[in-house]
């Protein structure tokens, strides 16, 4: 049997980056050497983009991407992770940042740098304020769903390169709406060139998983376009990049101006980190490395501060390059590192290996990755699993699609939140009883022959008991105290009730006087201390005396039959006598 080799383990605390550069195993360096190389031919018409959405040159973008690449490694725990410009933190750029700028260009570039840093400060501060545990919000059918969303939107985004129809609107419903209605602009060179780039990588997705296809693609088609001189025939390249580094300062700013973009970058700091989050968990599973809530917040703080300092604009993840980069083989933020090499190279070059690059080349990767991201098969598991859950996932697919990505993923997050409190607020009670030849208490619908100690009614409550479940307990516990048999105690079983609000020790309080006047015992079992303090400060234990509150069921049990005279026999003995707890 062939020993499996683990590698040897980082010291605590390194980040992926670092440890990127630690490794000397060919494979994986290959690996990230591809996947950079693949992502950063992506990476560089898109971020130019990006600029020009966020109202700036289109440089600004290549240098908010250099700054964010050279400092995620560095903080970042995800091995995979992407960041730089990215569609929504530049829309809400341009939004934030037009009304203030005044049409001044020096200003709005001063004012878009200096977003970036008070977004670079919101995130560091959160992390030292331990705001992390937001993303616990997130769950597995939002992440699924979200990601489902983003791949739509990704798809749609690139029907105008692929076709070279001029698509327009606000949404993905405009844009969708904005093709068809001018499907007859369809130019067909352009159109050719993206499916047959989209066919290279079906088929060596198949073919040849390992090979760099999509590198060897892209190549192709600009290769392609220089031959057969496609670009004089109505096939949009990149065309050439301006040349030279930034030189990293402060903006011109006054106090004033910096509290007049406080509010903007607190909303782009929750729509970064959001989806920095999302984007970083969905794809934890593929490389079994944990991502690290806050340590994504200090991460995307130091590449905002970054990216403020080169004079460039706020940044955060992209879901398509961090895709694009997982189907080409990386696996460590080295990846990133030379992504960041090619971004240093077209600075200094001009760009001009880029110029016969095909944008509908470029669109064809998108829809690729954009393909990879749509995991039916987790759509599946969640529907056999509860159809709810499938419903959360579906109604996060609609809601990003519908209200964009920041309001569509606090709509999902809503919708979970909401789900929660349905479940908690009317979860699962049972009466329990003893089964023939089986230790201990159990729910009577759960064994067959399960049958209750006669005359007394054991009700167990599945959840914290507070304002939303507590007219719920009430009604369940009246409901069997009222049954067939006639009811002598009824025994509350608290071992699952972790918490207990003052809503919920009033009805307490109420219940057990209305089962006192008719003559009914009450009392408690199972109970934690933290809960008896609770019961006593909430005025409980005056209506149920403390010499009612019983550490086990057996105990509790044999107090019942010793008061009544009920009989030991069968059910079954159940032993664990003791005195009862106060």
């Amino acid at each position: 049997m062939t020993r499996k080799v683990r590698p040897p383990r980082s010291p605590p605390g390194l980040a992926p980056g670092v440890e990127a550069l630690r490794r000397r195993r060919w494979p994986a360096l290959r690996g990230d050497l591809v996947g950079g190389l693949t992502v950063a031919a992506y990476l560089v018409p898109q971020v130019l983009a990006y600029a020009a959405v966020a109202g700036l040159p289109p440089v600004a973008g290549l240098w908010a991407a250099a700054a964010a690449l050279a400092v995620y490694p560095l903080l970042g725990s995800s091995p995979l992770l992407s960041i730089g410009p990215e569609s929504t933190t530049a829309l809400l750029t341009a939004v934030a940042i037009a009304p203030l700028a005044g049409g001044a260009p020096g200003r709005y570039a001063a004012l878009a740098a200096g977003l970036a840093l008070v977004v670079g400060v919101v995130c560091v501060l959160a992390r030292t304020a331990r705001l992390a545990f937001l993303a616990d919000l997130l769950s597995r059918p939002v992440l699924v769903g979200y990601l489902a969303g983003i791949a739509v939107i990704m798809i749609i985004g690139q029907l105008g390169p692929l076709t070279g129809v001029t698509v327009e609107g606000d949404g993905a419903t405009d844009e969708v709406v904005s093709f068809a209605t001018r499907l007859g602009q369809t130019h067909l060179p352009t159109l050719v060139v993206g499916l047959t780039v989209l066919a290279l990588l079906g088929l060596g997705a198949l073919l040849a998983p390992r090979a760099p296809v999509p590198l060897l693609a892209v190549l192709l088609a600009a290769g392609a376009v220089a031959a057969l001189g496609l670009d004089e025939r109505g096939v949009a390249t990149i065309g050439a990049v301006p040349a030279g580094l930034p030189v990293p300062g402060l903006p011109d700013l006054g106090l004033a101006d910096v509290g007049s973009l406080m509010l903007p970058a607190l909303g782009v700091a929750v729509v970064g980190y959001t989806d920095v989050v999302l984007t970083g968990r969905a794809f934890a599973d593929r490389t079994a490395v944990p991502l690290r809530a806050d340590r994504e917040l200090l991460a995307l703080g130091g590449a905002n501060l970054a990216s403020g300092l080169v004079g460039a604009f706020p940044v955060s993840s992209s879901g398509s390059r961090t895709a694009l980069g997982d189907a080409t083989g990386a696996r460590s933020q080295l990846h990133s590192v030379v992504v960041l090499l090619a971004v240093v190279v077209v600075l200094l070059a001009g760009g001009r290996v880029l110029e016969a690059l095909p944008r509908a080349a470029l669109g064809a990767l998108v829809v690729y990755a954009a393909l990879r991201l749509i995991d039916v098969g987790e759509f599946r598991r969640i529907a056999r699993f509860r159809r709810s859950e499938l419903l959360l996932a579906v109604a996060t697919v609609a809601a990003v699609l519908a209200l964009g990505v920041l309001y569509g993923v606090l709509a999902a997050v809503g919708l979970s939140l909401l789900d929660l409190v349905r479940r908690i607020a009317r979860p699962h009670s049972a009466v329990l009883g003893f089964a023939p030849g089986v230790p201990g208490m159990h729910d009577v619908h759960d064994l067959p022959g399960t049958e209750p100690v006669p005359g007394l009614v054991v009700h167990r409550y599945d959840a914290p008991l507070f304002f939303a479940n507590a007219d719920d307990f009430r009604r369940s516990v009246l409901a069997v105290a009222d049954g067939t048999t006639p009811a002598r105690w009824v025994l509350l079983d608290l071992e699952a009730v972790t918490e207990l609000d003052v809503t919920a020790a009033d009805m307490l309080c109420g219940l057990a006087r209305e089962l006192t006047e008719r003559g009914v015992v009450v009392a408690v079992a199972r109970a934690k201390r933290e809960l008896v303090e609770d019961l006593a400060a909430g005025g409980v234990l005056e209506t149920i005396p403390p010499e009612r509150l019983y550490p086990t069921l057996p105990t509790a049990v044999a107090a019942y039959r010793a008061a009544t005279g009920e009989p030991t026999g069968p059910p079954g003995p159940v032993g664990g006598g003791g005195p009862p707890a106060v």
